[in-house]
């Protein structure tokens, strides 16, 4: 149990350094066989994240301004900026600008909610922000990439499509069905207090495999064009900044610091499991890749933002 609920317990830590050893290994060994098993590590690194996972909040009506002001942020102002960003800085190599887009379009995660508690911002609106963008940003996502990095890189929509599909909603379905079988035998006090904490350790095992994966098959790429490599994580740093200086600008106007702080981390923070599984499926471990680098900027961001909206 301790060793697999290492990587989850360490995370700040274990991102760099799956990144570094996947580099060092892929300097000197062919990893590109790792690519074939991604599909199914992203739906079994899904999985888990589903058990729980309650539909019924998108008929909640409660939280409206909120949860409008933030679609509008996730789903219009966010892809906005990392179209931009990429047509500035990566139209180069489409699979980065690919792997920013659909970062920008898979918002909220686990992570929003579970900062939105330790800022003291609104919890329920955070859950019901995280169910709503989860499923709207996976039935848009195919149409926005189109629009988005179709003049770059091939888009097939409907195989963009089932990828999602396998990646999001067969998890979802089936995430739903364990947490029903699971009510049968335990309290969903001992679901939540015993259970759910100890699910995100077979995630973060997956996304290990799949940065590894794209970390690693890189290496000599990385290595050939090291100033692309730095690009990306220019282009990461930037998207981060604009997106809290964006998020932070609406609250101050609209809403109060509860509200507030639910808003930036239901804007800011991107589903990166899923978007880096989506990424490595319909373009490539390199598209994966630029979501991974995502891992260096928003926890830790959003770690700092918690003490630095304390503290002033």
């Amino acid at each position: 149990m301790n060793l697999l609920l290492l990587p989850a317990r360490n995370i700040a830590l274990t991102i760099p350094v799956v990144l570094v050893t996947g580099f060092i290994t892929g300097l000197y060994v062919d990893t590109s066989p790792l690519k074939n098993y991604i599909l199914p590590v992203t739906m079994v690194m899904i999985y888990p994240m589903m058990i729980g996972f309650r539909l019924g909040e998108i008929i909640n009506l409660a939280h409206k301004k909120l949860i409008l002001v933030s679609l509008g942020i996730n789903f219009f102002i966010v892809p906005l900026l990392a179209y931009l960003l990429g047509v500035l800085f990566l139209v180069d190599d489409p699979q980065l600008f690919a792997g920013l887009a659909i970062a920008s379009l898979l918002p909220t995660s686990n992570m929003t909610i579970a900062f939105t508690m330790l800022g003291g911002g609104n919890i329920p609106a955070a859950i019901k922000l995280t169910v709503i963008s989860l499923v709207l940003g996976s039935l848009l996502a195919p149409w926005y990439l189109l629009v988005m990095v179709g003049t770059y890189i091939q888009i097939d929509v409907l195989a963009t499509l089932k990828t999602i599909t396998l990646v999001v909603f067969v998890p979802l379905t089936l995430g739903m069905v364990t947490y029903r079988l699971i009510l049968k035998k335990y309290t969903q006090e001992e679901f939540y207090t015993v259970i759910k904490p100890n699910l995100p350790a077979v995630t973060v095992w997956g996304m290990v495999y799949i940065i590894f994966t794209g970390m690693s098959t890189n290496a000599h790429t990385i290595v050939s064009q090291s100033n692309l490599f730095l690009l990306a994580v220019l282009v990461q740093a930037l998207f981060y900044a604009a997106n809290y200086f964006i998020s932070l600008t609406f609250g101050r106007f609209y809403f109060n610091g509860e509200n507030t702080i639910t808003l930036v981390f239901s804007t800011v923070l991107c589903n990166l499991a899923i978007s880096m599984g989506v990424a490595a499926t319909a373009f490539g471990v390199k598209a994966a890749l630029m979501v991974s680098l995502a891992f260096l900027f928003q926890g830790q961001s959003a770690a700092w933002f918690i003490r630095l909206n304390k503290r002033y």
